[in-house]
């Protein structure tokens, strides 16, 4: 904006009006600060002027009419003195504004009139205080009105007016000099009086603006960039103000709740379709969760593809659980990319304020804990967090603290479960599974204590060590049989892991070729491009690569034939069905997968010959499960193996 446009617009603030209305505010405020002193100096000067014309002026000119603009003022000054602007509407302000430059009008003409009528009594010092009178009441109503300058305007032109008429028509060279010079003084206090009302708007413009920036930074600071939800830093600001409110109202059952929504097939659609799509993907999510968004219900977006929920006013939770029952079903539906159309769903986790928590981190891991939980077992729902949920964390913080003090060397110890070729019905392979026995917890299952040694960042030292012992115990099996071992999903995203791995396998002296490395599909979907060059690394010594659990969680096709991959180990969830028509449609598609794609098929979990027997029908060559074998120490399945060719009869 130019200096002509400012100057024009801040111009425009001299007469009132609502064009900006902070300023007209700010304007009566700082004019009602100077209006009782301007009618408390009216007064005095009035005062003063009929005293020394009472013996001379008839009474209703030194008594009668004084009194009365004296109390008139007095009045209109008690009146300004009450008044609260802080309180007060633009509107409202406006139209005291306006009315006060029209009683500036009245006041004017009454004191002038009062105060030159009293010209034609008394001799030249009672008309010279007259002159005096004129003089002062004009500066003082310039000073005082400042703030309004359409006000002092008027006080200027009528006061002034008229003095310089009625000295003119007297004809008296002194009292014209006098008017004459009191015009021009008081010319030069209005365009002071204009520059400093000018510089007045200015400021108050200045401030609106810094405040506006502010503002617009606030919200910046406070917003998503990419969804324009609120962000995390916004989000934990209402969870501290949400649980002092509760905090301080009366009673403890004052409640709110926080969910987390995670969308389930995010990053396979990110990986698939590219960055930009995923950032679409996001976009619609944030456009969906913004609808659910109120004076009740905060959403926000707390970093990657995870959105947090407050739902406020002592949300019982059937009430939370319902509106996250419909924030699940709006992120379930299908998103159209293009020519494509994905569904990413979404799983949540909910805990209510007081009972999950009354500190925002407790409040928040036990959403975080719901969520997991519905990931894990009820995926594409959400979870309310319970007192079951809190045994549970108990009981992993019990794990967590025995892991932490183990002696890890000496606690933990390798069972080994074989793998059956059912051409040759002989061993080809064994699995390593891990087994800790606690002095303080007992036997503490491997899905557990694994759990908690990712969580708590011990799982790489967890994998180096069992890593090498079943290296060692490895080296005593006879040398057509190789070594399985299962790495966790974090072990592949960690270069410094991988490394440790190679050396590991080198210092062994096992032949690599010998060695199978398992991986789930959560260890690709962490970091697909991270994890593939984890596998050409290891697959460059001669390490063998499986995909474990396959058909459960994602299984996208597209990891499978990105991968340099050597088998697929089938679930153990499609055996309980592998006699139905479905259950053998899913293995044998499985079966002619791996086929195409030269790989070895192997199926987990077979516990009946009735399985081992469906299995080989369909052509599925290697087989484990508690049939071939229980997982036992590599002494004692040395034992079992003998001394002789490594076979088995399975009873057909």
């Amino acid at each position: 904006m130019t200096a002509f446009h400012v100057r024009r617009e801040l111009l425009s603030g001299i007469v009132p009006s609502c064009t900006d209305p902070e300023a007209c505010i700010r304007q009566f405020a700082e004019l009602q600060k100077q209006i009782p002193s301007l009618y408390a100096l009216l007064s005095v000067n009035a005062l003063a002027l009929a005293f020394t014309h009472f013996a001379l002026a008839p009474a209703w000119l030194t008594v009668g009419f004084p009194a009365a603009m004296v109390g008139l003022c007095a009045v209109r000054a008690v009146h300004w003195w009450h008044l609260r602007p802080q309180a007060m509407s633009a509107a409202e302000a406006l139209n005291r504004l306006r009315a006060t430059s029209l009683l500036t009008i009245l006041f004017s003409v009454l004191f002038v009139g009062w105060a030159l009528s009293l010209t034609t009594f008394g001799g030249p010092f009672e008309q010279g205080h007259v002159a005096i009178f004129v003089a002062i009441t004009v500066v003082a109503c310039i000073f005082c009105l400042t703030h309004l300058p359409v006000a002092a305007l008027l006080v200027t032109v009528i006061v002034i007016g008229v003095f310089l008429i009625h000295c003119f028509t007297s004809g008296n060279s002194v009292f014209i000099a006098i008017a004459l010079n009191t015009a021009f003084v008081t010319v030069v206090m209005v365009r002071i009086l204009t520059n400093n009302f000018l510089a007045f708007l200015q400021l108050v413009a200045s401030k609106a603006e810094a405040q506006r920036l502010g503002e617009e930074n606030q919200r910046l600071a406070h917003t998503d960039s990419l969804t324009g939800l609120p962000n995390r830093r916004y989000f934990f600001q209402r969870l501290d103000a949400l649980i002092a409110a509760s905090a301080a109202s009366a009673g403890s059952d004052a409640s709110f709740a926080l969910a987390i929504f995670d969308l389930d097939r995010f990053k396979p659609i990110n990986d698939t379709f590219g960055h930009t799509a995923g950032d679409r993907v996001l976009e619609e999510t944030g456009r969906r969760l913004g609808a659910f968004a109120s004076d009740r219900v905060t959403v926000a977006r707390l970093g990657g593809d995870e959105f947090g929920v407050l739902i406020h006013a002592a949300a019982s939770a059937d009430e939370a659980a319902a509106l996250c029952g419909r924030i699940c079903s709006a992120l379930h539906a299908p998103i159209q990319l293009g020519e494509t159309q994905v569904a990413p769903g979404c799983s949540g986790g909910l805990a209510l304020y007081p009972s999950a928590g009354r500190a925002a981190d407790a409040l928040f891991d036990r959403a975080d804990y719901a969520l997991y939980h519905s990931k894990e077992r009820k995926r594409g729902a959400t979870t309310l967090f319970s007192q079951e949920h809190e045994d549970a964390i108990r009981a992993e913080r019990a794990v967590e603290t025995a892991l932490q003090a183990a002696d890890l060397a000496a606690e933990m110890e390798m069972h080994y479960q074989p793998i059956l070729d059912t051409v040759t019905d002989r061993i080809t392979t064994v699995e390593a599974l891990a087994r800790w026995t606690s002095p303080k917890l007992g036997r503490v299952p491997p899905d557990r204590f694994i759990a908690v040694a990712e969580r708590c960042g011990m799982i790489h030292s967890v994998t180096l060590l069992l890593l090498r012992k079943a290296l060692a115990d490895a080296a005593r099996l006879p040398p057509e049989i190789g070594l399985s071992f299962n790495l966790s999903s974090h072990d592949l995203a960690s270069s410094e892991t991988v490394v440790a791995i190679l050396a590991a396998v080198r210092q062994s002296r096992l032949d690599p070729r010998r060695i199978t490395l398992e991986l789930t599909e959560t260890a690709l979907m962490r970091d697909f491009e991270g994890a593939r060059q984890a596998i050409t690394l290891l697959r460059a010594l001669g390490i063998k690569i499986a995909l474990d659990d396959f058909g459960t969680g994602y299984s996208s096709l597209n990891y499978v034939h990105r991968l340099p991959l050597d088998r697929i180990k089938i679930d153990r969830g499609f055996m309980a069905d592998v006699d139905s028509d479905l259950g053998r449609s899913v293995v044998s598609t499985i079966l002619d997968l791996c086929q195409n794609l030269g790989l070895d098929g192997i199926a987990e979990g077979i516990e009946t010959t009735e399985q081992l027997n469906a299995v080989r029908r369909q052509g599925c060559r290697y087989v484990q499960g508690y049939l071939i074998g229980m997982p036992q120490p590599m002494t004692e399945l040395l034992d079992g193996l003998g001394t002789g060719p490594v076979l088995v009869r399975i009873a057909g």
